[in-house]
């Protein structure tokens, strides 16, 4: 392969930015943005400029290398896809407002693909017609797009975004696993080559379907998702996964349950108060509509309801809050006041802790009154336990009960074992060995390739701008030259002599620009080496800086070179 070419500043288009983006929220979308990597074309629309480009290319590079070491085969799939297998598999309503849907001339309903489950498993079905085709992994990293309510955070929550997507196809469910196994220890390679932090977490399968699922979130301040690692043992979840077994206590012991008047408490909060019991003692009804009709949700007083649990669980069914007109055409719902014992024509569901034989505190039904000893089970029936509380820091660890500990994260990678939902919805048969149809089952695999841009910067950078790992700079050093005529044209030399021995270099060759501007500049940019020729470039020497540690020595020209390409 010939050596890349020195890349000079000086005809690179990089304007870098002395001030944080007026929009900016987040770390990674300052410093991007600030030291030319990416500029927003709309909301949640990037462009990627040519550090930005390379940067994430080489994110792709790793990608690619480690899904072919585990056997896959990268193809390339339209983005603009048709409606008909979405309909089939019930994600062309399931997926709601998040996608794009577009008509061409005809009237004809297109997409332009979240995920690439229908296409895929449409194109094994036209190619494989037996068990002798399987087990197959096949692969692409392709732009997706999602109608985001608020696209925020730079690229890190984005309509359009690069991702490797691959998916399994085997005869049997132990093949399945092994495929999934196979990704699993290749994502992990990916990450650490990228040199990320991360932790692989059980997750949910939202909209994607199937069963056994996990997440590699990289631990970040700007993450939007929250896990929960336990301290003493190896249960890590996402919050959203986390389920706790139910747990029956014996009730038998309390009293019959008795209405007391409460005026003017209609949260927990006053009713807390007013009786001087804590808010734990009082079990909170939350009303929504699923698809129109009313659910009530059950959990202690002290606890919030999650309401994105609670979409999970209904799902794909629309989930949205009473309102006003609700009550007013509901005599026997009384806002603040309402108890799940009487209640008619409302499904009841709760929260594991609402356990059968539990005490509450609870609204009667009635305005100004609420009811004590009011019995899960022998008070009123729970049509379904659900866990949909917001998860705690401290909160008993599922697997050993100690306390968990709660951090926000990145989500950079997502396996499921899909199982047969979309083979059984397109009919993906191959014959098996005894002749007869066997139904595939599926496995979905995603990597966030230019999220990974945005996770890497979160957790790298530092307060003097960004620092890549090696794998992924765009550079693998930074020549600056200090200014004056002959200290460029040793850069300039130092420069050939390090692309020649196989360097990918960027050099500050830029006329009129002040050192102290270069230097601001090489430190934003973040390439793992930075070297100056300045004051004794007269003399042969050269400083040699890490970028990330702050070390520097000076050294002459060939110790230079010898140094970074050893």
């Amino acid at each position: 392969m010939a050596n890349a070419p020195v890349q000079r500043m000086s005809q690179l288009m990089a304007k870098t930015l002395r001030d944080d983006p007026a929009d900016a929220e987040v770390l990674s979308h300052k410093l991007l943005v600030r030291a030319g990597y990416v500029r927003r074309t709309a909301a949640g629309i990037w462009s990627w400029l040519p550090l930005g480009k390379k940067v994430l290319s080489n994110i792709e590079r790793i990608v690619r290398e480690e899904m072919d070491a585990i056997g896959a085969q990268e193809v390339t799939l339209p983005a603009l896809l048709p409606r008909e297998p979405y309909e089939a598999t019930g994600r062309w309503d399931e997926y709601g407002a998040e996608l794009f849907r577009l008509q061409d001339r005809k009237g004809g309903d297109y997409l332009l693909g979240p995920t690439h489950e229908e296409i895929f498993t449409l194109l094994v079905k036209d190619q494989c017609s037996s068990y002798k085709d399987l087990p197959v992994i096949l692969y692409q990293i392709q732009n997706k797009f999602r109608d985001e309510a608020r696209p925020r955070a730079g690229i890190l929550r984005g309509r359009e975004f690069l991702m490797k997507d691959s998916y399994s196809f085997d005869t049997e469910d132990e093949g399945l696993a092994r495929s999934y196994a196979l990704h699993r220890q290749a994502y992990q390679r990916v990450f650490e080559r990228l040199g990320l932090d991360y932790r692989i977490v059980a997750a949910t399968a939202g909209a994607m379907g199937g069963s056994k699922s996990e997440e590699f979130l990289a631990p970040a301040e700007a993450g939007e998702d929250t896990f929960a690692d336990c301290p003493n043992c190896d249960f890590a979840a996402n919050t959203e996964a986390i389920s706790y077994e139910l747990q029956t206590v014996d009730g038998s012991a309390v009293p019959a349950a008795e209405e007391i008047p409460t005026p003017d408490t209609p949260t927990i909060e006053t009713l807390a108060a007013s009786l001087g019991v804590p808010a734990s003692a009082t079990l909170k009804n939350l009303l929504v509509k699923v698809d129109g009709e009313i659910v009530a949700v059950g959990v202690p007083g002290d606890r919030e309801v999650d309401l994105g649990k609670v979409e999970e669980h209904f799902a794909p069914a629309t989930v949205e809050m009473v309102t006003e007109t609700d009550f007013s055409e509901r005599a026997d719902l009384v806002r603040g006041y309402v108890g799940p014992q009487g209640l008619e024509k409302v499904t009841y569901i709760a929260d594991p802790r609402v356990a059968p034989g539990t005490a509450w505190i609870t609204g009667a039904n009635k305005d100004g009154t609420h009811a004590k000893n009011v019995v899960a089970g022998r008070d009123f029936e729970v049509s379904e336990y659900v866990d949909v509380v917001v998860v705690q820091e401290g909160d008993p660890c599922p697997k050993c009960s100690t306390g968990l500990k709660l951090d926000r994260a990145i989500e950079i990678g997502h396996i499921f074992q899909l199982g047969r939902k979309y083979a059984d919805a397109l009919k993906l048969d191959v014959l098996g060995q005894n002749g007869k149809p066997v139904r595939v089952t599926m496995g979905s695999y995603g990597i966030g390739v230019s999220r990974a841009v945005a996770a890497l910067a979160e957790q790298t950078a530092d307060e003097k701008g960004l620092c890549w790992p090696a794998e992924v700079a765009p550079a693998d050093v930074h020549v600056v030259a200090a200014g004056k005529a002959l200290q460029t044209e040793l850069a300039l030399e130092v420069s050939d002599k390090l692309a020649a021995a196989g360097l990918r270099v960027l050099v500050d060759d830029r006329a009129g620009v002040s050192p102290g501007v270069k230097f601001t500049d090489a430190e934003l940019m973040g390439v793992p080496k930075i070297l100056v020729a300045g004051r004794r470039s007269g003399e042969g020497v050269v400083e040699l800086k890490d970028r990330r540690t702050g070390e520097r020595e000076e050294l002459t020209v060939d110790e230079a070179i010898a140094r970074l390409t050893a």
